[in-house]
């Protein structure tokens, strides 16, 4: 069939898989077909993915890498402090998710069951954890005896859980250009910079007041 290895990249083969998804009523049900219709051998896919699972969730993964490597890129990113970066992360990480908006949607609401939408988030979990080590690890945040008690593996759930909460604000979000989502993105880290340095009071109530406003009135 076609294409060599070296023109057939991972990411490439998880945009396929996209527009796949996207135009094709089901799962995937054969690697074998879906290498034949987009002409690359089926060898190649297996040599990046060892099933169609574990391309999913590699979609979410490289969703993260984009992220980070976009914000890499600002060469005044290194001198910003933890809030400006956690921010600058969620800004572009949501941008990315935006321009892949209908396939995140159907995949993360494909079963009724939501542990089971979730599965697909590990990768990104696992790096984004990672990340957020990173971003602590030499701010002044870490040196507050309250954020040295607070275990790197709890503040990293923490991130997570939060992450978690954006991304179902967002899913829900039908401001234009998903407009409520950067305010709630902008109130949430706020928020959970001001907890950690124990100055939380007028922040937990105008996130308060937002996400009242948004989400309970509506119910």
């Amino acid at each position: 069939m076609g294409a060599k290895k070296s023109t057939i990249t991972k990411d490439k083969i998880a945009s396929m898989y996209m527009n796949f998804r996207l135009e094709n009523i089901g799962k995937l049900k054969s690697v074998y077909q879906f290498a034949k219709t987009n002409s690359f051998d089926e060898t190649i896919f297996y040599s990046y993915f060892a099933n169609v699972e574990n391309l999913e969730k590699e979609v979410f993964k490289i969703f993260l890498e984009k992220t980070l490597e976009l914000i890499q890129k600002d060469s005044n990113y290194e001198s910003y402090d933890t809030k400006s970066k956690m921010l600058s992360f969620y800004f572009t990480f949501f941008e990315i998710l935006s321009a892949n908006r209908s396939y995140v949607t159907m995949s993360l609401k494909e079963h009724q069951n939501p542990l089971k939408n979730l599965t697909q988030l590990s990768s990104l979990k696992s790096g984004f954890r990672q990340y957020v080590l990173e971003i602590y690890s030499n701010q002044e945040l870490m040196k507050n005896e309250k954020i040295q008690i607070f275990q790197k593996k709890a503040l990293q759930e923490t991130a997570w859980i939060q992450l978690l909460m954006t991304l179902k604000f967002w899913l829900s979000d039908e401001s234009p250009a998903f407009e409520k989502t950067d305010i709630y993105i902008e109130k949430s880290v706020k928020l959970s910079f001001e907890l950690m340095n124990s100055a939380p009071l007028d922040s937990l109530i105008d996130f308060g007041k937002f996400i009242y406003k948004e989400k309970i009135q509506n119910i």
